[in-house]
């Protein structure tokens, strides 16, 4: 018989794409770390039936689903504002939506053994970008587990049919249409060519440098044309380098030192977490920026304005007085 602690290191090595699995599905770092829990508890009491007919991996998977299925019968999708309405003007106020579940950024060191293991089912890092993740909330959530489930981690049809009590049929017929809408999402799904990445990483140091700095000028200059800039839990978003530029330097940028940019990486992509100066003198945190670079410039920046993100990333609520330097990045 299996104990628990023989249970836990048979199933510790799938934790990671269990995470990024649910993930996918729910759009929220904290719903899906729920729903592996519930998976390893629902796993752990029906082990002693595990028939091995499957691989251990495949009947979490199964078991993983099922529970994000369920938990995703009473919720709505999580968006980003630029799913819910029109860009704005810098020059109007803006619009809060602290109400609505918004879209979650996913810290990459929570899935660092899922991204760096070549022989996982998961075969592609760009599953986990974000404005993939943000196109697959607009799918019902069987539509979203059939695409997950075929074109992510590669199951046969006769497979997802199987966990979703239907028959290959319907599975291909969910599939197209699930394939069908995402490609109606548009833009936000092209193909983003990355610069390589001492190019990316310059960049990356001028960007963080403009923000510290307050220089608005700067920063403008880093941006595509066609760049967009979101806030949650803000509603207002903006289109284009012009706008971004002015909403930055009159609204957000002060003087130079009222930021402090520390790098993260999340869904796969560079990224700040942002802090910024108190009246006390400490910096506090303030938003963790999650960025997408093409070649050609920055193209899209989500700054999640939810300092209780910060504790998924690691990182204090203060920032300590000798930290805070973007620096140099290895």
């Amino acid at each position: 018989m299996t104990d628990q602690a023989d249970f836990a290191q048979l199933t510790g090595p799938f934790q990671a794409e269990l995470l990024a699995h649910c993930y996918r599905m729910l759009g929220s770092v904290h719903d899906a770390e729920d729903q592996v829990q519930e998976t390893l508890i629902r796993a752990w009491r029906s082990y002693g039936d595990f028939e091995g007919r499957a691989s251990l991996r495949t009947w979490l998977y199964k078991i993983a689903t099922n529970a994000c299925l369920r938990a995703l019968e009473n919720r709505g999708r999580r968006p980003l504002p630029s799913g819910l309405g029109a860009p704005g003007s810098p020059e109007e106020p803006l619009a809060a939506g602290h109400e609505v579940p918004w879209l979650e950024p996913l810290p990459d060191a929570l899935v660092r053994a899922e991204l760096a293991d070549p022989a996982s089912v998961v075969v592609s890092r760009s599953s986990l970008r974000l404005a993939l993740i943000a196109a697959w909330q607009y799918l019902p959530a069987r539509q979203r587990a059939v695409l997950i489930l075929r074109d992510v981690l590669q199951w046969r049809a006769s497979e997802v049919a199987d966990l979703l009590g239907t028959t290959p049929t319907a599975v291909n017929g969910l599939l197209l249409r699930a394939r069908a809408r995402i490609e109606q999402a548009g833009p936000a799904q092209e193909e983003i060519r990355e610069p390589a990445e001492t190019a990316q990483r310059a960049l990356l140091d001028r960007y963080a440098a403009a923000f510290e700095n307050a220089d608005a000028s700067a920063l403008s200059q880093l941006l595509r044309e066609d760049a967009t800039f979101e806030m949650p839990p803000i509603l207002t978003w903006f289109a284009g380098r012009g706008r971004i530029g002015r909403f930055l330097g009159t609204r957000v940028l002060g003087q130079p030192g009222d930021f402090k940019l520390v790098p993260v990486a999340a869904n796969t992509q560079p990224g700040f977490a942002c802090y910024l100066l108190g009246r006390d003198g400490h910096h506090h945190a303030h938003a963790v920026q999650v960025l997408t670079i093409a070649d050609s410039g920055i193209a899209h920046i989500v700054s999640f304005n939810q300092p209780e993100l910060f504790p998924v990333f690691g990182l204090p609520p203060v920032l300590p007085a000798a930290t805070g330097t973007a620096g140099p990045r290895r």
